[in-house]
């Protein structure tokens, strides 16, 4: 059992921070305050060749794992981008994974050097209003007409749709009433038609650069060709995203929560009151030395799911188990740095409340805590379902 990080994987956390090193703490307050997608830090990872690094090399990617890809998204959001920063690239580093495992050759061709070269930016659509995480009651219907599909629904919360060009995009392809356990749903990889797909965008608490979205498809002509795998199988194939993106939502979260302690930290060694640094006081030292360790905690399960992910095991409960235990440890830590800075942490220019209304992200997406919950005491623990 060995903690440490490779030569290879420290010359990737390191690479990584010199590439973000120009978009600052000040870069992602204007973008916080102004919004408007971060194309030039897009384009910046692309040139670098950052937005392959688990895709395969014959595609144009870096062909590493998951491991990789969650050091990558920790030290993207650690370097001050936060989930601003991380979400701009997330779907690139995961989100085609399902291409790649059950994509046809020609498709992976067609398809995955556009994205790692960043001429492409995909969007990710399932959630729905009306069934949340209720993924099997989709209502999205998709009917084949000759070599094509015609494609009506709404979708919702939907990242990057302003700015995307490609979709990944699942929708019934059999009614409900006629399928048994998870058949009837197909998984498509479209291009954002925008005669046929309206996108109304979601103004909401923070990460403003990062649009999210309602997106309404009307008759929307998909070519069968741009199916991904079998009609029908569409969930299953999801499936094959849903650990790894736990994964890196979570590496992510443990990025944000280590720069809002690290901002806590040297706040509180500077600042002076009665006459000395407000760090020598307990209080203050204590809760963010508690961060400190929950943070150490969180980043060994996100590295314990990614090793057990990439070495081709069942990982599930561990990656729900990193989403989870990343998320609230991440919201704490900006809770805390708050505290430390006192009236200033509510003032923007300390960046601090910027990572607090960030932290909701990772708490909410993809799934909540509390279904994080039943699984883990259905599939961990053996008890009863409970939903």
């Amino acid at each position: 059992m060995n903690f440490e990080l490779t030569e290879n994987q420290e010359q990737i956390r390191d690479a990584l921070q010199r590439t973000c090193e120009p978009f600052n703490a000040e870069y992602w307050a204007t973008k916080d305050r102004e919004g408007g997608f971060p194309h030039e830090f897009h384009r910046a990872l692309a040139e670098s060749g950052w937005l392959g690094i688990a895709i395969p090399e014959r595609f144009g990617g870096a062909g590493l794992g998951i491991t990789e890809a969650a050091l990558m998204m920790q030290t993207i959001a650690q370097t001050g981008a936060g989930l601003s920063g991380a979400s701009a690239v997330h779907m690139n580093i995961f989100g085609l994974y399902p291409v790649v495992v059950f994509g046809t050759e020609e498709q992976k061709q067609r398809w995955l050097p556009r994205l790692v070269e960043g001429r492409d930016k995909a969007c990710f659509a399932v959630t729905e209003p009306n069934t949340g995480l209720n993924t099997l009651k989709l209502k999205t219907f998709a009917r084949r007409e000759g070599n094509e599909y015609i494609v009506s629904g709404q979708k919702v919360w939907i990242s990057t749709a302003q700015v995307a060009n490609k979709m990944l995009l699942l929708a019934r392809t059999t009614p409900a009433s006629e399928c048994k356990g998870t058949a009837g749903l197909s998984l498509f990889y479209i291009d954002l038609d925008r005669t046929a797909i309206e996108v109304r965008e979601i103004d909401k608490m923070g990460r403003k650069c990062v649009d999210s979205n309602q997106v309404f498809i009307d008759n929307l002509r998909i070519p069968s060709r741009d199916r991904i795998g079998e009609e029908g199988e569409g969930f299953k194939y999801i499936l094959h995203g849903m650990n790894p993106e736990r994964i890196l939502i979570a590496a992510e979260a443990v990025g944000l929560g280590k720069i809002a302690l690290s901002r806590g930290a040297h706040y509180a060694a500077e600042r002076n009151v009665f006459d000395r640094p407000i760090g020598t006081n307990q209080s203050i030292q204590h809760p963010l030395a508690k961060s400190w360790i929950e943070l150490q905690a969180a980043e060994l399960m996100v590295m314990k799911a990614a090793t057990l992910y990439d070495a081709g095991k069942n990982c599930a409960a561990e990656a729900n188990a990193a989403k989870y235990l990343a998320a609230e440890t991440c919201f704490r830590a900006c809770e805390n740095a708050i505290l430390t800075h006192g009236g200033m942490g509510y003032a923007k220019e300390y960046h601090v409340e910027r990572y607090m209304r960030e932290a909701w992200i990772p708490r909410l997406a993809p799934i909540s805590p509390q279904l994080i919950l039943c699984f883990i005491a259905e599939k961990a623990l053996g008890l009863p379902k409970s939903y």
